[in-house]
């Protein structure tokens, strides 16, 4: 790295890197040296270089972005669970794949002392850079002329990233999520959210394990973990589905009552709720 840019990288294999008398590699070199730092000039006092970079995932780090990573750098994850904030939310997608579908809404709702903040939320639709696809407007019901005079992503992104701020970030398949708004910021905002993220499909997977092994017979065997069913299957408040806010919120009712539910099976700290998905499910005596 050269103040914070990729170095340009060696020279071709096989090339003399100057020893003895070969002054020809020398020249090579020093004039990609040159180059590379007139290059880099322009890009420290150039907007439109700049965004290139950036748009390539190259250039220099959003500050919002290096706010939120400094955030992070000393996480502690010991403490119980809900000693910690957490902002839940969903995005709305033109499809499924993050290296060509778009973002075309967010919401996000805060949870604190695990209560949620209703209060306190996030919500905008989002314009695509290209048409919105017939087949998506079926699923989350967003016309074209809904979003024609929405914010781009550019301008959506930091809006949400200050939102989020020092907060976990919690979602159902939060992978999912995480994937486009990660791949968006690297593209506008040259880097990632380093937010620790709870997903509360697995914990949902966690649970339903826990208790048929504690309880056999008292759950059933097979599960569905889409979101709706594990709604109707705990009893939970009800909203409408594929609604970014309206999912955000879904799933913030879920994760409460998944928490009570895993404590009393012996999940107290934010690293037992981590730990969950990865090691087999606490079986009580």
């Amino acid at each position: 790295m050269i103040d914070g840019y990729p170095h340009p990288g060696p020279l071709p294999e096989g090339e003399d890197r100057g020893e003895g008398d070969n002054t020809e590699p020398q020249r090579s070199r020093a004039t990609i040296l040159s180059l590379y730092r007139v290059l880099r000039q322009a890009l420290r006092g150039s907007t439109v270089l700049g965004w290139l970079w950036q748009r390539l995932g190259i250039g220099p780090k959003h500050p919002l972005l290096k706010e939120n990573q400094e955030s992070f750098e000393h996480f502690d994850s010991s403490l119980p669970i809900e000693s910690y904030d957490f902002v839940c939310f969903d995005t709305e997608l033109t499809g499924l794949n993050p290296r060509r579908d778009e973002i075309v809404s967010i919401g996000a709702v805060r949870i604190r002392n695990m209560r949620i903040q209703l209060g306190e939320n996030f919500f905008s639709y989002v314009l695509p850079a290209r048409d919105l696809p017939k087949d998506s407007t079926l699923v989350h019901r967003i016309t074209p002329e809904q979003i024609k005079d929405s914010p781009d992503l550019q301008t959506v992104l930091p809006d949400f990233v200050k939102f989020c701020g020092g907060s976990l970030l919690l979602g159902h398949y939060v992978e999912l999520d995480m994937a486009f708004v990660n791949r968006a910021l690297r593209k506008q905002l040259g880097g990632a959210m380093h937010n620790p993220c709870v997903d509360s499909m697995t914990l949902a997977q966690v649970y339903h394990e826990t208790t048929r092994k504690n309880r056999p017979g008292r759950v059933k065997y097979s599960l569905s973990y889409n979101l709706g069913n594990l709604t109707r299957e705990y009893g939970l408040p009800r909203l409408e589905q594929h609604d970014a806010m309206e999912d955000a919120l879904q799933t913030a009712y879920l994760f409460i009552f998944l928490v009570r539910r895993l404590r009393e099976a012996g999940y107290i700290t934010l690293k037992d709720f981590f730990l969950a998905g990865k090691y087999s499910p606490i079986i009580l005596a």
